[in-house]
C-alpha cells in the first residue's frame, strides 16, 4: 500500500520533516545514545512515527540530491542534520544566477561600445590637431603599458610566466598588432571616422582569402556569398565618401589585411595547451611589445614630439595643449580598456557571437561618429556602408551555420 506522505507536495512534505528532526533529535540527546533507556511512554508513540517520517524522506528523496541526515551507525546514535532544501531550491537559484550572467554581459556588450566610441572621438580630435600618428599610437601603447604594470602591481590579475616559445610567437602577433594599430591611426587621420570603419568592414574578405592560402580552408558557399555584399558596399561608399583620400583609403585596406593576417597566424603558430596565455594576459604582454616596438621608430619617423618645446610651439600655433593632453590620456585609456574588456567578452562567449557583436558595435561607432561629427553623408553613400554591415552580419552567420554543422 502506499504511503499517504506520497501525496503530499514537497513543501508540505518539509513542513513534516522540520518538526519531527527536531523532536528526534531531542529525544536522542535525553537518552544520551543509552540503548538500554527507553522514551517515555507517552512519548513512544509520537517519536517512533518522526522516526517513520524521516526513513521515509531517506529513502524518497535522496533522488532529488536532498541529504536531510546523516546515518550514525550503532555507536553513534546522535542524528545529524545535514540540510532540509526544498526541491526546486536549485533550480531558482540556478535561474537567478543565468539573470545576473546576462545582465553582466550585456553591461560588459555596452561598456565595449561606450569605450570604442569615446575612442574613436578622442581619437580623431587628437589627429586633427596633432598630425603624428607614429606617435599617437606608441603614446596610446605606452598607456597600456603603464595600466598593464598598474593591474599586475596590484594583483587584479595573475601575472604570466612566459616561456620562450610562447614569446617568440607573441612577438610576430605584437608586430601584426603594432602595424594594424598605426595604419589605422593614419587612415582615422586623412579621412572620416565612419568612412575608415566602412572599410574596416572588408575585415572578413581578408580572412577567408588568408585562411585559403595559409591554412588551406575551404570556405562554405554561404561564407563566399556572404562576401559579395561587402566587397559591393564598400565600393560604393568609396565612389561617395566626400572625405575620400586615397592615403586614408589604403591604410584602412592595409590594416585589414594586417590585422587579419595576425588573427590567422595566432591560429597557425599555436602554443601547447598546458603553456597557453589567457586572453587578458596575451592582450597585455602584446601591447607592452608593441609599445616597446614602435616608440624607437615613432621619433626616427616623426621626432620627439612629447617634449615642452613642441608644446610651446603647438600653443603658439593656436592649439589648446591642456585640452590636448587630456584627451590623448583619455583616448590611449579607452584604446586599451576596450579592448580589454573585447577580450574578456571572448572568454565568455563564442567567436561568432563575438563576431556579431562586433559587427553590431561598428554599426554603433559610425553611427555616432557621423552625429557627432557631423559628416556629410549621401543616400548612397548610406547604402553602400548598410550593404557592407549587412553582408559582416550575414558572414557571421554563415560561420555560425558552419560550426554548428562541424559539432554534428
Amino acid at each position: 500500500m502506499e504511503s499517504p506522505l506520497l501525496a503530499l507536495s514537497p513543501l508540505k512534505f518539509n513542513s513534516y520533516i522540520s518538526p519531527c528532526l527536531h523532536y528526534t533529535t531531542r529525544i536522542n540527546n535525553a537518552l544520551k545514545c543509552n540503548s538500554s533507556l527507553k522514551p517515555p511512554q507517552e512519548n513512544r508513540h509520537n517519536f517512533l512515527l518522526c522516526l517513520s517520517v524521516l526513513r521515509f524522506s531517506r529513502t524518497n528523496y535522496r533522488r532529488n540530491n536532498t541529504v536531510l541526515f546523516s546515518g550514525t551507525g550503532k555507536k553513534d546514535c546522535d542524528l545529524r542534520v545535514k540540510a532540509a532544501a526544498v526541491p526546486g531550491g536549485a533550480d531558482n537559484a540556478e535561474k537567478s544566477n543565468d539573470l545576473v550572467k546576462t545582465l553582466q554581459l550585456g553591461s560588459m556588450f555596452v561598456i565595449w561600445y561606450l569605450l570604442n566610441i569615446y575612442f574613436n572621438i578622442y581619437n580623431k580630435q587628437v589627429l586633427k590637431v596633432f598630425p603624428y600618428p607614429a606617435t599617437v599610437s606608441a603614446f596610446q601603447f605606452g598607456c597600456g603599458t603603464v595600466i598593464t604594470l598598474l593591474m599586475w602591481g596590484l594583483n587584479l590579475h595573475k601575472r604570466p610566466k612566459i616561456t620562450g616559445s610562447q614569446f617568440r610567437a607573441i612577438l610576430l602577433l605584437a608586430l601584426g598588432h603594432t602595424i594594424g594599430n598605426l595604419l589605422t591611426n593614419i587612415s582615422l587621420g586623412k579621412v572620416a571616422v565612419s568612412f575608415t570603419h566602412t572599410i574596416k568592414a572588408m575585415e572578413p574578405f581578408f580572412t577567408v582569402v588568408l585562411s585559403v592560402f595559409l591554412l588551406g580552408e575551404r570556405p562554405s558557399l554561404w561564407v563566399v556569398s556572404s562576401l559579395v555584399p561587402i566587397v559591393a558596399g564598400v565600393a560604393l561608399a568609396s565612389f561617395t565618401e566626400a572625405s575620400f583620400n586615397w592615403i586614408g583609403f589604403g591604410s584602412a585596406m592595409a590594416s585589414n589585411l594586417t590585422n587579419q593576417s595576425r588573427n590567422v597566424f595566432s591560429k597557425k603558430v599555436m602554443v601547447k595547451e598546458e603553456e597557453s596565455l589567457d586572453n587578458i594576459n596575451l592582450f597585455c604582454v602584446m601591447t607592452m611589445t608593441s609599445f616597446f616596438m614602435l616608440a624607437p621608430i615613432a621619433v626616427l619617423l616623426e621626432g620627439f614630439k612629447l617634449s615642452p618645446s613642441y608644446f610651446q610651439y603647438a600653443a603658439s600655433q593656436g592649439v589648446n595643449v591642456k585640452e590636448l593632453c587630456v584627451r590623448g590620456l583619455l583616448a590611449g585609456f579607452c584604446f586599451h580598456t576596450y579592448q580589454q574588456v573585447s577580450y574578456n567578452i571572448l572568454h565568455k562567449v563564442s567567436p561568432v557571437t563575438h563576431s556579431v557583436g562586433n559587427c553590431l558595435k561598428r554599426v554603433v561607432v559610425i553611427v555616432s561618429s557621423i552625429i557627432f561629427f557631423q559628416t556629410p553623408i549621401s543616400t548612397i553613400n548610406v547604402l553602400g556602408t548598410a550593404m557592407a554591415l549587412a553582408g559582416v552580419f550575414l558572414y557571421s552567420r554563415a560561420k555560425r551555420i558552419k560550426s554548428t554543422q562541424k559539432t554534428e
